[in-house]
């Protein structure tokens, strides 16, 4: 299932609907109370679920994907988690030591935006950059979870871009301020479940801007791979169904390039990872 979160753009009462995509340009809505989030938990607690959401997505009706306006997946996480410097090539261009345990930093629901939605960018950023990511939802309460159990605990993916402000994230002592602007983590446009990935640690993954191709590489380059992660953060942190953790970017971004590409008011993002799609933005000054 490819499931989305959307509002009818007939719908004055701006109602957040769920569905699923299918195909290249239709969806399906589907009836369930609450958001995506309050569906993943359910799915997680009930096989059942899960077979009547399949079933509505067979037997509804069609639509075309021009009627609606495709949210963020996710727009009420408990958490959000990300991962820094887990490519081998990103920590070498960022001129960083490859971290012996995962590097943690938090977004929070004030940065979600979905496809096709404008990053705004604030007076006092001058150095906006990009990171394609790929993420996985948590689907059940995690708790001191093995790596051999870990991806019983995943229940789908999808992307992130973690919009960076460069000047303040390494002016600072904290990543946080640099990481958690309003608007910078567009994430989508869907949720992937995991049955349908197949093998996520061998998935391309890159990100264009307006056409050109700046990052590219494959998932099997992470340094922590998602049950190393899972089971690491459920040692002291209790995973929510519904929690994203935002695995880490590839070589390629904008701070890492000679001369340094950062992003300004017009530009377009791409970020592309097989399976999943493209989660398209825009960039546009406060």
């Amino acid at each position: 299932m490819k499931l989305i979160q959307f509002m009818d753009k007939q719908d004055d009462s701006k109602k957040i609907r769920l569905g699923a995509l299918v195909g290249e340009n239709y969806y399906v809505e589907v009836q369930a109370e609450g958001t995506m989030r309050d569906l993943i938990r359910k799915i997680g607690s009930s096989k059942d679920v899960k077979l009547e959401v399949e079933k509505q997505i067979e037997e509804g009706k069609k639509e075309h994907v021009e009627q609606i306006h495709i949210l963020s997946p996710l727009t009420d996480p408990e958490k959000i988690i990300c991962i820094g410097l887990n490519y081998h090539d990103h920590a070498k261009e960022s001129n960083m030591a490859v971290p012996e345990v995962p590097v943690l930093f938090p977004k929070y629901p004030n940065c979600i935006i979905g496809h096709e939605e404008d990053v705004i960018i604030p007076q006092e950023v001058q150095q906006c950059d990009y990171e394609v990511e790929l993420a996985f939802i948590v689907g059940k309460t995690a708790k001191h979870v093995s790596k051999e159990d870990a991806m019983d605990y995943v229940f789908g993916y999808t992307i992130v871009n973690d919009v960076s402000a460069r000047d303040i994230q390494l002016s600072e002592a904290q990543w946080t301020r640099g990481k958690t602007i309003d608007t910078f983590a567009p994430t989508g446009p869907c949720i992937v479940t995991a049955d349908e990935i197949g093998d996520p640690h061998n998935l391309d993954i890159s990100l264009k801007l307006n056409g050109e191709k700046m990052q590219h590489s494959n998932t099997r380059e992470l340094i922590f791979n998602i049950p190393t992660l899972l089971s690491f953060l459920s040692k002291t942190i209790t995973l929510q169904p519904g929690d994203i953790i935002s695995t880490g970017t590839p070589h390629g971004v904008g701070m890492g390039r000679s001369p340094q590409v950062w992003l300004k008011a017009g530009d377009v993002t791409e970020a592309i990872i097989e399976g999943i799609g493209v989660l398209r933005n825009r960039f546009v000054s406060e």
